[in-house]
């Protein structure tokens, strides 16, 4: 009896204009006034903050001219081999000596080079057109190393100029003397066969390495030069390895693409 006479007492005053009205308590305001800084926080980031993101991709150190494979004029046998692995040579120096029916055929440089691989050794039956050497590009001993990066095809457009790039080095440790800092040079505008980049390199298995994955795009890099270490380029510690680096050395390169918005990815 006692809940029914409530019930009729709360149904002949509906409203109860006489109790007090109970406001927020300052934990809730606390809590909402959180909320709406967050959310307006968010809103201008996604308006005008930005998102970074790397690619990586194989690499290769070069001085930047690349390679050429140097083929045998005649068929004949070797009955000399010259040049030693290496060696710089200058253009038309005589790299290895072929005997053939008519004679001895000296087989020489097309360019100024370095001798990166001897395909012929001394008896060697070879035929015309056959690869005997690999020559790397470089006139002086003081011409700069470049890095060539071989990313995805899908990421180079997204890939600005200046973009700094980190390399981690094969032969350096990293834990011990960092990697090695550049910047973009150039953008290759379409993507590169394995028989391209073995004719660049001068190597037909790197030739096949990098594009295990697919047709990359070439990404010229600049290393970044400093007079403080051994190698004369920049490093993230602050000596670097203690020694210089060779070409034809691997690598792997990090490329900061370009900035987007949130809004760009968050948004169909």
């Amino acid at each position: 009896m006692q809940f029914r006479q409530q019930a009729l007492a709360k149904l002949q005053s509906p409203e109860e204009l006489d109790l007090p009205v109970r406001f927020a308590r300052p934990q809730g305001w606390l809590v909402l006034a959180v909320t709406v800084v967050v959310i307006a926080a968010a809103s201008v980031w996604a308006v005008t903050g930005s998102v970074a993101s790397t690619v990586s991709a194989p690499a290769i150190l070069t001085h930047g001219q690349g390679s050429y494979i140097l083929q045998s004029p005649v068929a004949g046998q070797v009955t000399e081999v010259i040049a030693e692995q290496g060696e710089r040579l200058p253009a038309d120096a005589p790299v290895l000596k072929v005997r053939t029916a008519d004679g001895v055929t000296v087989v020489r440089t097309v360019a100024a080079g370095r001798i990166t691989g001897l395909a012929a050794t001394i008896g060697q039956i070879i035929q015309t057109g056959a690869n005997v050497a690999a020559v790397e590009k470089i006139a002086r001993t003081s011409d700069p190393l470049y890095a060539t990066v071989y990313v995805p095809a899908e990421n180079a457009a997204s890939i600005p100029a200046d973009a700094a790039v980190d390399l981690t080095v094969q032969s350096v440790p990293t834990q011990e003397y960092g990697v090695l800092h550049g910047k973009v040079k150039t953008v290759d505008r379409s993507a590169q066969s394995a028989q391209q980049i073995s004719a660049f390199l001068g190597d037909s298995q790197l030739g096949e390495q990098f594009t295990k994955n697919g047709r990359p795009v070439a990404v010229l890099v600049r290393l970044d030069k400093s007079s403080g270490t051994k190698s004369g380029y920049e490093w993230s510690s602050a000596d670097g390895p203690p020694f210089a680096l060779t070409s034809m050395t691997t690598a792997t390169g990090s490329i900061r693409l370009a900035d987007q918005h949130p809004v760009d990815w968050l948004l169909p």
